[in-house]
């Protein structure tokens, strides 16, 4: 029986008809906790939420909350649950005020409490100036506010958030983003966040769990899932990557030779121990300029606050993030050198067994 986290999910199953939604999902969150379920579209995190929301009825597997199970017809107003959707779903007809106090109402509150309150959410979101207005006269920040207040008035012990900054622009993004996080501090709730962007799982998640085809595929830290991901799969879910082959053989316990065909034959790596021609996972900040790889700028691109820079080598292909405007061209030559690699896990192994190698030119 699971212990009394805010959710526990345990071989979850959605079918809609002859398609699985999700196929065997378990994943818990703690009270006072941020989850992220971090995927691509189609891969189960908005039917995740839906199920554990009392909207989707689950095929097979259990949900428990707050350590109780719940039943397929538990409906959701009686899940303690606020949730807040990738479209903020305003009813067109009410007043951002009666939008927030409606779930209180329900709830049986006075009319007074229930205005009260919500003037009070409305508030602390800084749009009481907004109460007045129809969804119909708000932007689409202000309309994911208002459907924040609603959800943050029901004083819910766990938050649902469906891609809520799904279609923010970047600086609404991020100020949205600020906002759930210091509300969910203050009241220690739990939360659990589908998102299909890595940076905002990395950046505001305490785990992520990775969903693909339905399946959770890894989940931990965000600097376990960034540094160690069990898969190119899950490589690619949490950021930018490149993939090199080279030959890597055990020379002491839990250190590895990596042998690059370059000026350079032999690096020393901290890993587990692994033997044979290995694939190597490289982010770009694991690559430096300068160091005793020769390489080839391949492709250029200027981001604002940095550049990334694609080396073709001898290694493989590798990406490269450097601060400030371009100062190398497609075509020049460089030197380059690495701080770290991943091997990648061979078909079968544990995810999480394997510690990082640091790599160190020697």
């Amino acid at each position: 029986m699971p212990g009394n986290e805010a959710v526990h999910c345990r071989e979850l199953v959605v079918r809609y008809g002859p398609v699985t939604a999700l196929a065997g999902i378990s994943v818990e969150v703690a009270a006072g906790e941020i989850v992220a379920l971090l995927g691509v579209s189609g891969s189960g995190k908005s039917t995740l939420l839906h199920a554990v929301a009392g909207l989707v009825r689950p095929s097979g597997g259990e949900i428990w909350l707050h350590g109780k199970q719940a039943s397929d017809d538990l409906p959701p107003e009686r899940r303690d649950i606020g949730m807040v959707f990738q479209h903020a779903a305003l009813w067109p007809h009410l007043s951002v005020l009666d939008t927030v106090a409606y779930p209180l109402r329900r709830a049986g509150r006075s009319r007074r409490d229930a205005y009260a309150e919500a003037m009070r959410q409305l508030g602390r979101l800084d749009i009481a100036r907004l109460a007045d207005r129809r969804p119909a006269a708000l932007s689409g920040g202000e309309q994911q506010r208002v459907g924040l207040a609603r959800a943050l008035a029901r004083a819910a012990t766990l938050y649902l958030l469906d891609e809520p900054t799904a279609h923010l622009d970047t600086s609404l993004r991020q100020a949205f983003q600020e906002l759930v996080v210091g509300e969910q501090r203050r009241t220690d709730a739990a939360v659990v966040l589908a998102t299909h962007d890595p940076a905002e799982a990395l950046a505001r998640a305490d785990r992520i769990a990775l969903l693909d085809a339905g399946r959770v595929i890894q989940f931990g830290t965000p600097p376990q899932l960034y540094d160690e991901p069990a898969s190119l799969v899950a490589a690619a879910l949490t950021g930018p990557y490149a993939v090199i082959e080279a030959a890597v053989r055990p020379v002491g316990e839990g250190t590895l030779a990596v042998e690059l065909p370059d000026e350079t034959s032999e690096i020393v790596a901290s890993a587990a121990s692994a033997d044979g021609i290995r694939q190597l996972l490289v982010r770009p900040d694991w690559v430096s300029e300068g160091g005793p790889l020769a390489g080839r700028i391949a492709s250029v691109a200027f981001r604002g606050p940095r550049t990334d820079y694609r080396i073709d080598s001898a290694a493989g292909g590798v990406l490269m993030s450097l601060p400030g405007t371009p100062r190398y061209r497609t075509g020049d030559r460089v030197r380059w050198g690495l701080s770290r690699v991943w091997p990648l896990p061979a078909a079968g192994r544990q995810v999480g067994t394997q510690p990082s190698a640091v790599i160190a030119a020697g």
